[in-house]
């Protein structure tokens, strides 16, 4: 399947939409890498990706299977994976997991998103008037 275009900057603006760029790696075997355009999510929690790109992270650990409930209220299962890399384009890099899900792809192309958890780790927060991600200076623990 297609993979969408890397946005000439860091992040696109699409109709109230934001997309921005993310490398996701193995952190065993560096040259097992995939970068792609992901939708910002603030309603999913982890990186997910389509299944059918698992393979090219090479040999990642099973952590868990779990059960999602998806935009549609439709219930899915998912695979969560990891130890990962993950770099929003712009971002200092985090260590996580990632999420795979059977994605349909929508003419040909798969629609990975940046849930909540990563812009936390990431820093970064979601613009909704500029419809951009921007730097959060201080973490919060309250």
């Amino acid at each position: 399947m297609l993979q969408k275009k890397a946005p000439d900057s860091y992040q696109e603006k699409i109709i109230g939409r934001i997309v921005a760029s993310v490398t996701v790696t193995n952190i065993f075997d560096e040259a097992k890498s995939i970068r792609c355009d992901a939708l910002v999510d603030t309603g999913a929690s982890l990186m997910t990706l389509p299944s059918a790109w698992k393979d090219r992270l090479g040999n990642l650990q099973v952590i868990r299977s779990i059960k999602l409930e998806t935009a549609t209220q439709e219930t899915i299962t998912g695979e969560v994976c990891g130890p990962v890399r993950i770099q929003i384009e712009g971002f200092q890099p985090i260590f996580s997991e990632v999420l795979f899900v059977e994605m349909k792809p929508e003419e040909g192309i798969y629609e990975p998103l940046i849930g909540y958890i990563v812009l936390e780790q990431s820093q970064a927060g979601v613009d909704m008037i500029g419809h951009r991600l921007v730097l959060v200076k201080h973490m919060d623990l309250k």
